[in-house]
């Protein structure tokens, strides 16, 4: 397996992304604060550029005790890719697809060596 650099660390801003091609694979590499994260640039549902969608907080429905619907708001801390063809979310952090987790996006290997971040395929 190689590893190839993919950029400084510090080229990402804290909630960012690269879509890179590595030996004809295309992967994203995300930032989410100090965190980064890589997947294959598929969704599992239709095949979509899953990593180039929109980067979104997850939206949450808020409930009283009595389960009555308060609205909705923007999760604080979960943060998804929306696949820009139809619209399946995964959590950018786990890959995990929202209404299902047992769906999820394929995993890169990521490393972090004197500030740089390597992709590992």
């Amino acid at each position: 397996m190689a590893e190839v650099a993919v950029g400084r660390a510090d080229s990402f801003k804290a909630r960012d992304r690269k879509v890179v091609v590595v030996e004809g694979i295309e992967i994203g590499v995300f930032r989410l604060g100090d965190d980064f994260f890589a997947w294959e640039n598929r969704c599992v549902h239709m095949g979509g550029p899953v990593c180039q969608g929109k980067i979104i907080n997850r939206v949450e429905e808020r409930l009283a005790p009595d389960k009555q619907s308060l609205g909705y708001r923007f999760s604080p801390t979960e943060v998804n890719i929306v696949c820009p063809w139809h619209g399946y979310e995964y959590d950018i952090r786990t890959g995990c697809h929202q209404g299902n987790p047992l769906v999820r996006l394929k995993a890169v290997e990521l490393k972090l060596k004197d500030g740089t971040v390597f992709v590992v395929v």
